[in-house]
């Protein structure tokens, strides 16, 4: 028996029925449910005593505060496991997954934004009264020595890959200019440090903040920084602005606050947090030749084109350097590729072939006419291609499998030129007489084939069911 096994065991007083472990995190923890017959709870096994510490710490801390984190229950005595609260599975970054796709935020999704800010300076203020910062893992504070570590993490992992010529003396000595500047505001508030929607959890409609691990003492602006500015956010500026004076408004209950002169630090921290992140970008990317790391760097780009358009004063030759950067051909040709989207319909005839709103003028229509109907039996007219009866009347008779097979073949090669060409839309329709037996079977079988073979998104609307579903990406 391992020691999660013995730690669920001696709180919950039930054997371990199910262990399932989660996605990988950002360091060598790993993390599982783990489920009896009444109880349901995440344990975590890490490699850093240190880093767990630091976790379980600051959760019972932050706990008795009334705040919202998962509550740590029991720890190994080694520290290398622990169990804690399960919170569900949906992260923020999911629950505005499609505000993030289109740039366009729903009420619903805006509400959970502006209650995440509203929660985060009680956080960052009341978090802090009474917290030993000492165990703060790998330091306690937001300090001048890790400000020019990821300074020069950029300059090594993305600035010197990009072949620009710049004098290095000069480029260290505005570093230094800079980290004097985001030091220049002294607090004694907890700087939770990856502050964004992947850690974030929703439960109950409300939410939670989880993996704070590797906060410590530091500034207010880096945490709004890095939420309001995550590079594959896509909030629009008028919603960037709203959220920051929802959070403004509620940090303001907590503490005297001057707006302007927040805003005009922020704008310090906004660069340097972009900075740290096109490193991380250039070293996962460059490097270690993960492509899902260069793909992000666009966005970063955005964001560092318009903190520049500011006209931040300070360190020059930093800027200058900057602007020439952003100026360098390799990133004026690279744009923002979307990922691709593929609509599959069923349709009747009677009624006319679908429209395509994507403004592309249309994709594929295959006639499932010709196709044996089960339609004109009787005891088939109240039913659709979904139904049992139907899909084995179909694929008893056969001759709608070879005439998929066909279509499987044209469509994949659409599918695959499309992803490779940057397309972001792609129209897939199956009419027949009633959109209500062949054509039906046949776009579910096809939106199902695409997203398995190809993990890409797929919309299928059954127009005349009035039925729609979602194939998110893998």
């Amino acid at each position: 028996m391992n020691d999660l096994e013995t730690l669920f065991r001696q709180y919950t007083g039930e054997s371990l029925e199910s262990k399932d472990e989660l996605s990988a995190s950002g360091s060598n923890r790993h993390y599982f449910r783990l489920k009896s017959q009444h109880h349901s709870l995440i344990g975590l096994e890490g490699t850093s005593v240190e880093e767990n510490r630091a976790f379980t710490g600051m959760s019972r801390h932050f706990h008795s505060k009334g705040l919202p984190v998962p509550q740590v229950f029991l720890q190994s005595a080694d520290g290398l496991f622990y169990i804690q609260e399960d919170l569900g599975d949906t992260l923020l970054f999911d629950y505005i997954a499609e505000g993030r796709k289109t740039g366009v935020f729903c009420d619903p999704e805006k509400e959970m934004l502006r209650e995440t800010l509203r929660l985060l300076p009680h956080l960052q203020i009341k978090g802090a009264e009474g917290f030993d910062f000492s165990i703060c893992y790998p330091q306690p504070e937001f300090n001048e020595r890790s400000i020019l570590w990821d300074l020069n993490y950029f300059k090594y992992c993305f600035l010197k890959a990009t072949g620009l010529d710049f004098q290095e003396n000069r480029l260290e000595d505005d570093f230094s200019r800079f980290a004097a500047i985001l030091l220049r505001s002294k607090t004694d508030s907890f700087m939770y440090r990856d502050f964004q929607s992947r850690n974030v959890m929703i439960k109950d409609g409300k939410p939670y903040f989880i993996d704070f691990q590797g906060g410590r003492r530091g500034p207010l602006y880096y945490d709004v920084a890095s939420f309001l500015w995550q590079a594959k956010a896509r909030y629009s500026d008028e919603l960037r602005e709203e959220l920051l004076e929802v959070y403004l408004n509620s940090l303001g209950s907590l503490i005297p606050v001057d707006a302007g002169e927040f805003r005009q630090q922020l704008k310090h921290f906004v660069l340097f947090r972009t900075l740290q992140v096109l490193g991380a970008y250039g070293f996962r990317g460059y490097f270690e030749k993960k492509p899902h790391f260069l793909q992000s760097i666009p966005y970063a780009l955005e964001n560092l084109k318009a903190i520049l358009a500011d006209q931040i004063q300070g360190y020059p030759y930093l800027t200058d350097v900057l602007q020439q950067m952003t100026d360098l051909k390799q990133f004026q040709e690279m744009v923002i590729r979307k990922p691709l989207v593929v609509k599959v319909y069923s349709f009747s005839y009677k009624k006319g072939i679908p429209n395509d709103n994507s403004g592309n003028g249309g994709g594929f229509v295959f006639d499932c006419r010709a196709v044996n109907n089960p339609g004109k039996y009787e005891r088939y007219t109240s039913l659709t291609g979904l139904d049992a009866p139907v899909i084995q009347f179909l694929e008893e008779d056969g001759e709608i499998l070879n005439f998929l097979d066909n279509a499987y073949q044209l469509v994949d090669a659409s599918v695959k030129r499309y992803k490779d060409r940057g397309f972001t839309n792609l129209m897939v329709s199956f009419g027949c007489t009633g959109g209500q037996h062949r054509s039906v079977y046949s776009a579910q079988k096809m939106a199902e084939h695409i997203h398995r073979k190809f993990g890409v998104e797929v919309h299928l609307i059954h127009r005349e069911q009035n039925k729609e579903q979602v194939f998110e990406v893998k």
